[in-house]
């Protein structure tokens, strides 16, 4: 006797399950210029390396032979596969069946995935397109009894959302409309990416908002990329899913499998003697003039490696992944064309949280230096600036990481701070421009009366400030051991090479859970 019956009956519901919400309701879907989760799970992991979880979760409706007559699967697709040979847990909403909105199995699934990565101590990716809950069926009758709820001593499904950001690398994509539930899961990540032309990411949709407001809208206006890659609630577009795929697994390339391991370092073909000429005049003489610190990122780091994360939001900062010497490190860095490179409310949180993840998975920090202050005027008070400001600051001097930062010109006042760690190593350039105020700023404040008392005002602040840029000397911190050395622009990848060699001791054992205390 064998149970060949029974697994044929099981293989029956294996198949069943792949069909997801039958073939009308996938081409719809492709028709719109979408893949299915399923495609979705094959296009991103190594070919063949996904093994699935719960494979016939759903519904099956039975004959009276308690044969499968139908089969409604679990509307939430999970397991675990390979992302360059490295273990990953991946999931997602199957749009095909209700929209992605979680049936019963769906959202057993859905809830087990962030468990399934943490208990194994590996990053998770999420594949998101869905609407979260929903009102179907006839209203219930108020006179009958029912269970509403979770029982008192279930956990909150929330909770399991922060532990997964503290112990392993968690990333998510947008690849349709993201509202509700899923939405919420989106944020909650360390790196996100939506879709150019399919994605929007919504509290509530149109329908919702018009019902609570009385203002009719359509998803792009209310949650498409125009409005998310600038308020930083997503962090990179993507011109299409295969883009989106592209730069998770690039993401992920970075990281380590979870806080329990240092962060990765690999082969370098870059030479580590490398001297790029081009940084010798890349900082204008005059201090009014603006450059492009990504030439100066990319003239440092190994060739091809600088990732960028956030670039559309607080534009004066720039965040990124990088590699020095093969290691994985994080950069940070003004951009004097916004702002001046000013640390504004936003730029404040972007470079915040970025410091945060470079915490939490133990990446070493390189902080490119051209800060002019916080952003001042009646908007930048308006916006809490200060407040966001001190939160970056002490971000930035309890890091544990090693962290070098390489002062290129402007180094003023307390958001300057922002820019060092108690764990620092400090190179300048001859370009550096540092003090309590900028120059004009300065004059502005000091001579204030004499300016407003000069035959012509204008004539002696410039004359004022010409004096003041004159007596500036950049050696004076070397020589005064207030930096670890003033070097040529072009020593600064052969400096950072070595500074990585020095750290790798530190790295071995810099593993385990961060803790922060209360910042502003």
């Amino acid at each position: 006797m064998s149970w060949l019956e029974e697994v044929k009956e099981l293989n029956r519901r294996r198949e069943l399950a792949l069909q997801q919400g039958g073939e009308e309701s996938i081409q719809r879907h492709h028709e719109r210029g979408k893949l299915t989760i399923r495609e979705r799970i094959d296009n991103f992991l190594d070919q063949g390396s996904f093994k699935e979880s719960g494979r016939i979760a759903g519904g099956a409706v039975l004959d009276d032979d308690l044969k499968v007559e139908s089969f409604s699967p679990a509307n939430y697709v999970l397991g675990v596969g390979r992302v360059n040979n490295r273990l990953t847990a991946v999931g997602g909403e199957d749009f095909t069946l209700k929209g992605g909105s979680p049936n019963g199995a769906g959202l057993r699934r859905s809830v087990y995935a962030e468990h399934l990565a943490v208990q194994h101590k590996i990053p998770i990716v999420r594949f998101l397109e869905g609407g979260g809950g929903s009102v179907g069926g006839s209203p219930p009758d108020p006179k009958q009894p029912r269970t509403v709820g979770s029982p008192v001593f279930e956990r909150n499904r929330m909770k399991i959302f922060g532990e997964a950001l503290g112990s392993v690398p968690v990333a998510s994509a947008a690849l349709g409309p993201v509202a509700g539930f899923p939405a919420a899961r989106l944020v909650a990540s360390h790196f996100s990416v939506m879709t150019e032309k399919t994605a929007q990411v919504l509290i509530a949709g149109p329908s919702v908002v018009e019902r609570a407001l009385g203002r009719p809208i359509t998803k792009e206006e209310l949650g498409g990329a125009q409005v998310h890659l600038k308020n930083g609630v997503v962090n990179n577009l993507a011109i299409d899913e295969y883009d989106a795929f592209y730069q998770l697994r690039r993401f992920l390339s970075y990281m380590p499998q979870s806080v329990w391991e240092r962060a990765p370092r690999s082969a370098c073909s870059d030479p580590i003697d490398r001297k790029d000429e081009s940084l010798l005049s890349a900082i204008p003489r005059d201090r009014t003039q603006t450059f492009d610190m990504h030439n100066v990122i990319n003239s440092i780091v190994d060739k091809g490696s600088f990732f960028e994360i956030s670039s559309q939001y607080g534009l004066g900062q720039i965040t990124g992944l990088a590699r020095i010497n093969g290691q994985s490190v994080g950069v940070t860095g003004n951009d004097c064309r916004f702002f001046a490179g000013a640390m504004t409310a936003d730029g404040s949180q972007k470079v915040r949280r970025f410091i945060e993840i470079c915490e939490t998975f133990h990446l070493p920090i390189i902080n490119l230096v051209d800060e002019p202050g916080f952003m001042i005027g009646p908007e930048a008070e308006a916006q809490a600036t200060i407040l966001y400001g001190m939160s970056t600051v002490l971000a930035a001097v309890q890091a544990e990481v090693p962290w070098a930062s390489i002062m290129v010109r402007k180094c003023y006042g307390v958001a300057a701070t922002a820019h060092f760690s108690d764990q620092g190593y400090t190179l300048s350039w001859p370009s550096v421009d540092s003090g309590a105020l900028p120059i004009e700023g300065g004059v502005a404040v000091a001579f204030r009366r004499q300016i407003a008392e000069a035959a012509d005002p204008e004539a002696f602040r410039k004359e004022m400030e010409d004096q003041f840029a004159k007596s500036k000397n950049p050696y004076i911190s070397a020589e005064s051991f207030a930096v670890n050395d003033m070097i040529d622009p072009r020593e600064t990848r052969p400096y950072l090479c070595d500074w990585i060699e020095l750290i790798q001791p530190q790295l071995d054992v810099l593993v385990g859970p961060r803790a922060f205390t209360y910042r502003p």
